[in-house]
């Protein structure tokens, strides 16, 4: 059983920053994906962000150049660093880990922009 820890969410004004992190166990293969998947209220879970080990980088549209996702290999953790946050940023976001073409997820982190 994988196990992936996430921590970080919470309540913020529109115009804020949070920051995501996401712990993997250290026993996992080296080759995957990392990322985070959004389910805002009464939507489909949908794509933030996700990151190879090799590094390779891929962001929704909507995130482009609000959000930044890393990694730590030696560690394995993921983090998302969330930028000028908006309204509609408002969502469970949780963390996946994408290995030996299985998916593995976090138990979810709530994440609301309001006034």
């Amino acid at each position: 059983q994988v196990q992936l820890v996430e921590s970080g969410g919470g309540l913020v004004q529109p115009g804020g920053s949070l920051r995501l992190s996401c712990a993997a166990p250290k026993s996992i293969f080296s080759i995957n994906i990392m990322g985070w998947y959004r389910q805002p209220p009464g939507k489909q879970r949908e794509l933030v962000a996700t990151v190879t080990s090799g590094g390779t980088i891929n962001y929704a549209d909507s995130v482009k150049d609000r959000f930044t996702i890393s990694r730590d290999n030696v560690k394995n953790m993921v983090y998302l660093q969330m930028n000028s946050l908006k309204p509609e940023d408002t969502a469970v976001y949780y963390c996946n880990l994408h290995v030996l073409r299985a998916d593995y997820w976090g138990q979810g982190t709530q994440v609301t922009v309001s006034s």
